[in-house]
């Protein structure tokens, strides 16, 4: 149990489950308030959360112990995970979960392509077939008739 614990597949498959949960509820949960606003109480939930778990397991760090570099490219990366955020929510304000969750999940294809052109990672042919089939089934999925 212990070793499948440690796998990334298994903490992927939960990431999934986690991300489709939070489709629902904020589909839900933006229904009589506005998108921004519920961004923002998701983040303050979010930030308590993890909080409480760096608290509660013994894993906080002196912020001193962190480097300008990696400051920098997790600052970007919450940059990009808050509008990233703002944007789920205004479309789930506006759209069904079902259509607009697999739109936003073309971040897979985006992610792909990124990582080859930016951290040099090697996809293989079947690899790439997968990003295209995934990108046309978030395309089939999305598309109203």
């Amino acid at each position: 149990m212990r070793s499948l614990l440690l796998t990334w597949q298994l903490w992927a498959v939960l990431s999934a489950v986690f991300a489709a949960l939070t489709a629902i509820f904020a589909k839900i949960g933006v229904e009589n308030i506005g998108s921004d606003f519920a961004t923002f109480i998701r983040t303050i939930v979010i930030l308590l959360v993890v909080a409480l778990l760096l608290l509660g397991t013994g894993q906080w760090q002196s912020p001193t112990s962190v480097s300008g570099r990696t400051y920098l490219f997790l600052i970007l990366s919450g940059m990009a995970t808050g509008a990233s955020w703002l944007c789920y929510f205004r479309a789930l304000k506006l759209g069904d979960a079902a259509r607009v969750a697999p739109i936003d999940k073309l971040s897979v294809v985006l992610v792909a392509i990124f990582g080859v052109l930016l951290l040099g990672e090697k996809l293989s042919a079947p690899n790439w077939l997968g990003v295209a089939m995934i990108g046309a089934g978030a395309i089939l999925v999305a598309y109203q008739a």
